[in-house]
């Protein structure tokens, strides 16, 4: 019961292993008192390491294969590259560029595209170029078709709800299974709770981009406690555990209202391991001083530079939460938001073999994905 068994690249139950086939391992490592855990899923990462998958780049695919290779050493064992707003000619582009595959020796598994916006509030639009802001006015579904030139690849969709047919787009793309997150928006409770009728099971950066709390009406942040969720539905949120874009009060009070359905994201951004100074985030350019980001010349944050253990270590610190608590927020939930739970996301049998070792302060130590070692620290802590 101590040991993990892996075969190809699935997790194992050794009952049948022992009784029925009489074998043993054929290679047994020593963990060294490593804490084992599932593999880190980031639903939102807009690129990092000098790579921003907002742009359009004839490069792009060695720039999503560099991402993925370097989240490796932060225990990121497959995410959704995020495109914040953009012109449809960068969708066009950029989107037939991404394909959903398994992760491996070259780098984190990519579960398909997170497009955050161009449907999203004026008034809230955060760190997203207000030209390039669409509605679903005129054609509903069919703007967004010709908006995305193309779904193949796309798992997240990030909208406000508020906006004039967005209950039938929500319709429409949660019955191609793909997930409606609302975000950058004004929307009040009844029309967030609307959404969630219609099919949304996800909150992006949860009291970033959004109406602040408030008791009389609470906005998207009362879906937390909202009694209005369908039956088996639960709604997930994303939050940005990097201690700039939600005070660590905020963070608890999150947690403690609706534990399970917290998700931690990174919202990493091209400067993400890189030094401070100026790089891009779609069609802006912004600056970064410390953990800091903003809009270049303003004090409006723009996605972060936190790496997903660095989140992980601030959530469990910031809430006093088990250690268990604080490895699920990056791995099971993000696994059950994208309904992929039984094969991602937990050591049970028969699942993916996407694992971590990590000592006790939650340093990722080697990570490991379909059982093969894909990034280990070396003795000199490099």
């Amino acid at each position: 019961r101590e040991d993990l068994w892996v075969r190809e690249g699935k997790i194992l139950n050794p009952e049948k292993l022992f009784f029925d086939e009489k074998g043993s391992a054929d290679i047994q490592v020593d963990c060294k008192d490593s804490i084992i855990a599932p593999g880190f899923i980031d639903v939102q990462i807009n690129g990092g390491f000098g790579v921003d998958f907002s742009l359009a780049t004839d490069d792009f695919k060695s720039g999503i294969d560099l991402v993925s290779q370097k989240i490796l050493s932060h225990g990121v064992t497959s995410f959704c590259p995020t495109l914040v707003t953009s012109p449809p000619s960068v969708y066009h582009q950029v989107l037939p560029q991404i394909s959903i595959r398994n992760g491996g020796a070259h780098g984190a598994g990519i579960l398909g595209a997170h497009l955050e916006g161009p449907f999203i509030s004026k008034e809230k639009k955060g760190a997203h170029p207000e030209h390039c802001l669409r509605t679903f006015e005129a054609g509903a579904f069919q703007d967004l078709l010709a908006t995305y030139g193309s779904l193949d690849c796309v798992r997240i969709v990030t909208l406000a709800p508020e906006m004039k047919r967005s209950s039938e787009v929500i319709q429409e793309l949660t019955k191609r299974g793909i997930c409606i997150s609302l975000g950058h928006s004004v929307a009040n409770l009844s029309q967030a709770e609307e959404a969630v009728q219609h099919g949304a099971t996800f909150i992006t950066h949860l009291f970033n981009a959004m109406l602040p709390f408030h008791h009389r009406d609470p906005g998207i942040v009362g879906l937390l406690t909202s009694d209005k969720i369908p039956t088996g539905r639960r709604v997930f949120y994303g939050m940005i555990s990097d201690g700039i874009h939600t005070n660590p009060a905020a963070l608890r009070i999150a947690h403690r209202a609706h534990p399970k359905g917290l998700v931690l994201v990174t919202d990493a951004m091209a400067g993400m391991g890189l030094a401070p100074g100026r790089h891009t985030l779609g069609q802006q350019v912004v600056e970064i001083d410390g953990l800091n980001t903003y809009i270049a010349g303003t004090k409006t944050l723009s996605g972060s530079v936190a790496t997903m253990d660095t989140c992980v270590r601030h959530f469990q610190e910031a809430t006093g939460c088990s250690v268990e608590t604080a490895l699920e927020a990056a791995s099971l939930h993000p696994a059950q938001l994208l309904g992929i739970e039984h094969k991602k996301g937990t050591l049970n049998y028969d699942s993916d073999a996407d694992f971590l070792m990590l000592n006790d302060g939650l340093y990722v130590q080697a990570t490991y994905i379909a059982g093969e070692e894909v990034w280990r620290q070396d003795a000199f802590g490099m």
